[in-house]
């Protein structure tokens, strides 16, 4: 290295020994020579620095990654026509902006008065390559490198003191300050580069949908002659009936049907309809098939059955005294051990076969049950059903009756023995007793008009047998019920009630009544319900009352 490289002059050893030792360097000479021995390094201001030699040429910019918790050691770095020398390590980091997006630009203040252009590449260039300068009259300037990366080797100098050849002079000296700049090429060529990759994902996505989509049905013709008559070849055949059959449901959902068409697409249609007999053929097979192995397992489980049993028995004939005796006790264990495990696995697979068996039982009793007539004998729909019915409803109101009557007798006792201290109490019982006696007064008519139907029904079959006249209006148990429950209602609405009130409470009971069974069922009992208009005007309704006891009078 050349001796004018060098800013300091080394006419006086001393003043370059301190200098260095101000640096916390240990004092060299040109040669690399110690220029004092009893150096220590703990003087220096910067204490716990290894020594360096500042000899040392092409020292890099930015050092290898070092860890989080030693700090970073900077060094002198040698330009042609400067020297930069580190900052105080014991110095806080110098502050920086926050970094723009896709961030190249650096902004380079504290440059010294006599910077060129051609001295900020010389230390800049170091960085990256360099694509733009702009340098301003302020001794700052703007650099643009070509990679992000290279911003922050940039950063790095931050905090150097800059000095020009060897000069002492004022214009020749500065503090360099680099922070990152925004520019609006810098955000462009970053928003450029989102949207590619944007792009990119995008297309990925699709790629990666196009791949998983099932691929799409092939396309359907149009209706033509030429097509009619090969679609109807490819009905008659079974292996390219499938296909053929969606084309023909294709042209029918299109419209494609008209008056001049319609005969061929009759005969396509007939044709198809054709098959549901070689269909149902093919289900029988596959279901004579499936009840052939069906007892063809079943009888592979019964021989193995069988042979477990076997296998068992032999087992408990050696577990007999006149055998047992003559085995180990370690041959007796294993024998023990084996029988239980034979017994398991025959009681497992003895319950499967049961399983089976109970399954076709099961299966059995519902062809028969489906081949039974659904209709029953006109007996269980006639009046002695519905007397049943209505004796079963007056039982449960006769329960429900009695009930009632011991809560009335417990509140009457609890009034006579206590007292009375609070006159709310004594109101609170007396409404008790009054809605206990209204519930038992409802209760008794209404057990009085279900024993009153009891006898019309009675009636009505006894009249019904010797004459044999027109059937009972009630056809069902059902129905029988319906009345009963309906005449209940009615009861204890004696202003009567809407058709869609009455479904409405029968609904609670039942979701599937209609209306329309109900108003039927009500229209063929004149004697026991009747129909009234009540309102006026806009408010005109029909109601539905019960007048059975006035009906059993008339008939």
């Amino acid at each position: 290295m050349d001796s004018n490289s060098l800013a300091m002059p080394m006419s006086d050893p001393n003043a370059w020994a301190t200098a260095m030792n101000n640096l916390g360097m240990a004092p060299m000479s040109m040669t690399g020579q110690p220029i004092m021995s009893d150096f220590d390094p703990s003087l220096g201001m910067m204490t716990g620095i290894a020594p360096m030699n500042p000899m040392m040429p092409g020292l890099g910019i930015v050092p290898p990654p070092v860890s989080q918790d030693m700090p970073i050691m900077k060094e002198i770095i040698h330009c042609k026509s400067c020297t930069l020398f580190p900052p105080n390590p014991n110095l806080p980091p110098p502050a920086t902006r926050e970094r723009p997006p896709g961030c190249k630009t650096v902004f380079v203040g504290g440059l010294p008065e006599n910077a060129t252009e051609q001295l900020i590449v010389e230390v800049f260039e170091q960085c990256g390559s360099i694509i733009a300068i702009r340098k301003s009259k302020k001794n700052f300037c703007h650099i643009r490198f070509a990679e992000e990366h290279t911003v922050d080797k940039a950063l790095f100098l931050s905090g150097y003191r800059i000095r020009l050849g060897s000069s002492t002079d004022k214009k020749d000296t500065g503090r360099l300050h680099v922070d990152f700049a925004q520019a609006r090429d810098d955000l462009y060529e970053w928003e450029c580069r989102q949207r590619m990759l944007a792009r990119e994902e995008r297309h990925r996505r699709r790629i990666e949908e196009d791949r998983l989509r099932p691929p799409s049905p092939p396309p359907i013709v149009h209706f033509s002659e030429h097509e009619c008559s090969q679609l109807g070849e490819k009905l008659k055949d079974d292996s390219k009936f499938a296909e053929a059959v969606r084309v023909l449901l294709t042209w029918v959902e299109r419209g494609e049907v008209n008056r001049r068409n319609a005969n061929n697409i009759y005969s396509m249609i007939q044709s198809s309809s054709s098959h549901i007999r070689r269909l149902m053929n093919e289900k029988a097979a596959h279901e004579k098939e499936m009840e052939e192995a069906k007892e063809k397992f079943k009888n592979a489980l019964a021989g193995i059955l069988v042979q477990f049993e076997q296998i068992v028995s032999v087992f408990h004939a050696a577990s007999k005294q006149k055998a047992w005796d003559h085995f180990s006790k370690a041959q007796r264990k294993n024998l023990d051990m084996w029988r239980k495990q034979a017994e398991e696995i025959r009681n497992i697979h003895n319950e499967e076969l049961m399983g089976i068996r109970r399954e076709e039982e099961m299966e059995m009793s519902d062809d028969d049950m489906e081949d039974a007539p659904e209709s029953k004998d006109s007996d269980d729909s006639g009046p002695l059903a519905q007397v049943e019915a209505l004796k079963e409803e007056n039982d449960s109101l006769r329960c429900q009756l009695d009930a009632y009557r011991n809560e009335v007798e417990l509140l009457k006792q609890e009034q006579g023995k206590a007292q009375p201290q609070r006159s709310e109490e004594d109101a609170t019982r007396q409404q008790q007793l009054s809605f206990l006696q209204q519930a038992l007064q409802g209760m008794q008519k209404v057990q009085e008009n279900n024993f009153l139907l009891c006898c019309y029904f009675l009636l009505q079959e006894k009249e019904s047998l010797p004459e044999k006249g027109p059937p009972s209006p009630v056809k069902s148990e059902r129905e029988a019920l319906l009345v009963g429950i309906i005449s209940t209602f009615l009861h204890v609405h004696p202003f009567g009630a809407s058709i869609e009130y009455i479904c409405s409470y029968l609904q609670r009971l039942d979701t599937k009544i209609s209306t329309t069974e109900v108003e039927t069922l009500l229209g063929r009992l004149p004697c026991t319900f009747k129909q009234e208009l009540t309102g006026v005007g806009a408010s005109l309704e029909k109601r539905w009352k019960f007048c059975g006891f006035e009906g059993i009078k008339t008939a």
